[in-house]
């Protein structure tokens, strides 16, 4: 292979760069897990980690990908044979039903289909609640940003919906690849289990999972008779309250998210949300410049983390990621599961500045071009007119 001179643009939807600052809080020594000082890092982590999940409850720690967290949301709050609804709008929810189908819940009666290019549909969940008389669906499962597409649902109109319907479902969210990045509410939007992971906005490796916790969750966690162990919340929460965990927990791990979110913090949440916001509007602005189809069909759902990008006919998506790995060094998302060489995606999230973006652009223009893909103008430039303005 021919040496590489620079850095590698790692521009896939997660896992997202890992801050320098993020790299060096994690190469600390390991420490004893049952000492004091291990115990006062926990105490200050549990509190720190509440306002990017918008909540005042408790937040779950795993040691885990966002696939454990899943699976820990699900069973701590259902029964075996308990009705879910879930919502067809990308590769991510469908792996989540699945996950929910292996536990032996029925998530076949109530799945609401779809294209994939819109997110969960509010009216379409009020109208099916409003049918459940009986409230056999116990919980709704949505993506709150789907990473395979780009596309971001409107989570605070989908708990509307449920209120209308007077529904007491539970409300469950995944959230692996917005949190930290994009909007999110757990309480105000009154989500009972929202699941996220370490390595996309919290802009850590793989290996944290979270879940975070209602009252209403913690209620049914009473009650729900799925097997469970290791995804246990009572232990975990047990240990907590003592400053430790009831498993071996990822120490150096947790050592970076502190300063994660230490990050995030001086930036200021709100500073974070916008930039995604902006950084999002400067890429579909520079794919409808190119001539190309941004995925996402609704402007209100696209996403501030990731830009899927359908490619014209007859040109193949992950022949033009290859050519830009090979030219200019740089990762590009694929198409996943029914999009697998139909789109590829941009992935803007995480320690990303304007400067970052544009240079992401710059390597996708010159791939295209270079992959022979017809363009219409240069839609670089369109895109620093975005962030010129912002």
């Amino acid at each position: 292979m021919t040496p590489r001179t620079g850095r590698h643009f790692l521009q896939i939807p997660g896992p997202s760069n890992v801050p320098d600052q993020v790299l060096r809080a994690m190469s600390a020594p390991t420490i004893d897990h049952r000492g004091p000082e291990f115990s006062a890092l926990t105490r200050r982590l549990l509190e720190a980690v509440k306002p990017v999940f918008g909540t005042t409850g408790p937040v779950v720690i795993y040691p885990a990908s966002g696939t454990g967290a899943w699976e820990a949301a699900l069973v701590n709050t259902l029964s075996p044979g308990d009705r879910v609804l879930s919502f067809d709008t990308g590769h991510f929810a469908t792996l989540w039903r699945d996950l929910a189908r292996s536990l032996g819940l029925d998530v076949d009666t109530d799945h609401v289909p779809g294209d994939w290019r819109y997110g969960a549909d509010p009216d379409a969940l009020a109208e099916r609640l409003s049918a459940d008389t009986d409230h056999a669906v116990k919980a709704v499962c949505v993506v709150h940003n789907e990473t395979s597409t780009g596309v971001t649902s409107r989570v605070a109109d989908i708990r509307r919906a449920m209120d209308a319907a007077g529904h007491p479902a539970l409300l469950l969210v995944d959230t692996v690849s917005s949190l930290g990045s994009l909007d999110y509410r757990h309480d105000e939007w009154g989500v009972d289990v929202t699941v996220s992971a370490s390595q996309k906005g919290l802009m850590l490796p793989p290996g944290l999972s979270f879940n975070a916790v209602s009252g209403k969750a913690l209620r049914a966690a009473e009650h729900a008779r799925l097997p469970k162990s290791y995804w246990d919340w009572g232990p975990v929460l047990e240990a907590n309250r003592r400053g430790s965990f009831s498993y071996t927990p990822a120490t150096n791990l947790l050592y970076g998210l502190e300063e994660a979110l230490r990050m995030l913090d001086a930036e200021g949440l709100p500073e974070v949300y916008a930039r995604h916001a902006r950084h999002g509007a400067a890429t579909r602005a520079a794919v409808r410049g190119w001539g190309l189809e941004v995925f996402c069909a609704d402007e209100r759902e696209a996403s501030g983390v990731v830009t899927a990008v359908l490619m014209p006919e007859g040109h193949d998506a992950d022949k033009f990621r290859g050519t830009v790995l090979e030219r200019f060094d740089m990762s590009l998302g694929a198409g996943l599961g029914k999009l697998a060489g139909k789109v590829f995606r941009i992935g803007h999230l995480g320690h990303f500045n304007d400067l970052t973006l544009a240079g992401t652009l710059a390597g996708v223009q010159m791939g295209l071009e270079l992959a022979g893909v017809p363009l219409e103008q240069d839609g670089l430039s369109a895109a620093l007119d975005v962030l010129r303005s912002g």
